[in-house]
C-alpha cells in the first residue's frame, strides 16, 4: 500500500521541466510526410495525428493522413495510397510494425525513413524493422501505474477486471503487468482478464458490461483497461443497471482521450487516466524524422508518465480535456528547428 501511495503520489504532480532534447538539425525544408493511422476512431491516434499537424505547419512541411479503419484490408489501402504519395517520410500510428514488416519494408526499399508511434512494445528502434524510434511512454510502467492507482484507491482490497486486445503486443505486454500488480496485492482478486478487440469495443462493450456486473456483482469494484475507448461504450449498461457513478472504479492505462478526461471531471465512474503526452508526441515524431533526414541519430526521448485524476485536471492542458505538459516543449523544438 505504502509502495503504491508513494508512485501515485509521485506520477500526479504538475509538469515537470522538460527532459527532452535542447538541441537538433534545424528543419530540414520541403519535406513531405505520410502518416498511416491504424484507427482514427481511437482519440490517442487523433491527438498525435493533430500534433504532428501543427509540427508539420512550424517546419514548413506538409502532412497527409491514410486512415487503417482498424482492419487489415484499411491498413492495406492506406499503406498502398501512403506509397503511392511518394512521401520523404513514414510515421506509423498506433499500428504493429512487426505485423506490418512487410509493408513497411517497401518504403524501406525506396530510402524512405520510419519512425513510429505506439508501433512496438518499448520505445527506441524496433528490431528487424525500418523503424527507427518507436515513440511511447514506457508501457510497463505506464500499466503498473495504472494497477498501482487501483490498490490505493481500494486500500488494497480491489475486485480487478482486466480489458485488453490480444491482437497488439503492446496491448498484451501492459494487461500482464497490471495483472502482475494485482495479484501482487494480498487481499486484492483478479476476477478476470477479457480479451475485446478495440475496433469491435462499441459493438461488444455493453454486454461484456453486463455479463461482468452478472457473473460478479458487486466483487467487481476496479476495471483497468490498456486503452480509454472500452469506456466510451460501457457507461451506458453500468447506468442502466442502476451501478452508482462510485460504485465502479474505472482506470485506464492510455491514452488520455477527452471523454476519458470529461468522465474524470464530472467523477462519472472512470477516476483515472495515465495519459500520454498526445500533441506531445506528434511534435517528437516529426522532430525524429527530422533528424535522420539530417543523417542524425533519433533523440531517444521518453516522456515521464504522468497520472490524471479529479485533482489534477484542470492542469496541463486540462480544461482542454487533454494532457499536454504546460513545459513550453513547442517552443523549445521550434527554436531547434529555426534557429
Amino acid at each position: 500500500m505504502a509502495q503504491a501511495q508513494e508512485i501515485v503520489a509521485k506520477a500526479t504532480l504538475g509538469a515537470v521541466r522538460w527532459s527532452g532534447p535542447q538541441a537538433g538539425p534545424p528543419a530540414q525544408r520541403g519535406k513531405s510526410i505520410a502518416l498511416v493511422a491504424e484507427d482514427l476512431r481511437n482519440g490517442g491516434i487523433v491527438g498525435v495525428a493533430q500534433g504532428a499537424r501543427e509540427a508539420a505547419s512550424a517546419m514548413g512541411w506538409t502532412l497527409r493522413i491514410f486512415d487503417g479503419a482498424g482492419s487489415a484490408s484499411g491498413r492495406a489501402k492506406a499503406f498502398s495510397d501512403a506509397l503511392a504519395a511518394k512521401p520523404d517520410g513514414l510515421i506509423l500510428c498506433g499500428s504493429d510494425a512487426l505485423e506490418n514488416n512487410a509493408a513497411l519494408m517497401r518504403f524501406a526499399d525506396q530510402d524512405i525513413p520510419v519512425v513510429g508511434w505506439h508501433a512496438g512494445v518499448h520505445p527506441g528502434p524496433i528490431d528487424g524493422t525500418p523503424v527507427a524510434m518507436n515513440v511511447t511512454s514506457d508501457p510497463l510502467e505506464v500499466a503498473r501505474l495504472t494497477a498501482m492507482a487501483a490498490v490505493a484507491q481500494s486500500g488494497g482490497h480491489a475486485g480487478v477486471v482486466i480489458l485488453t486486445d490480444s491482437r497488439y503486443s503492446i496491448a498484451t505486454t501492459k494487461a500482464k503487468a497490471m495483472e502482475s500488480v494485482i495479484r501482487a496485492c494480498r487481499e486484492c482478486s483478479m476476477l478476470e482478464v477479457r480479451d475485446v478487440a478495440i475496433s469491435e469495443s462499441s459493438e461488444k462493450m455493453p454486454a461484456v458490461t453486463r455479463e461482468l456486473l452478472q457473473r460478479y456483482g458487486k466483487r467487481w469494484t476496479h476495471t483497468l483497461a490498456i486503452n480509454d475507448i472500452y469506456f466510451d461504450y460501457s457507461i451506458a449498461s453500468l447506468t442502466g443497471a442502476a451501478i452508482p457513478s462510485d460504485g465502479v472504479s474505472l482506470l485506464s492505462a492510455g491514452d488520455g482521450s477527452a471523454s476519458a478526461f470529461l468522465r474524470i471531471q464530472a467523477k462519472t465512474y472512470q477516476t483515472v487516466t495515465v495519459a500520454e503526452p498526445l500533441n506531445l508526441h506528434g511534435w517528437q515524431v516529426m522532430d525524429e524524422l527530422n533528424r535522420l533526414f539530417a543523417g542524425q541519430p533519433v533523440s531517444g526521448f521518453i516522456a515521464p508518465i504522468h497520472l490524471v485524476n479529479a485533482d489534477n485536471i484542470a492542469f496541463d492542458g486540462g480544461k482542454k480535456s487533454q494532457y499536454d505538459p504546460d513545459n513550453g516543449y513547442r517552443d523549445i523544438y521550434r527554436r531547434q528547428w529555426n534557429p
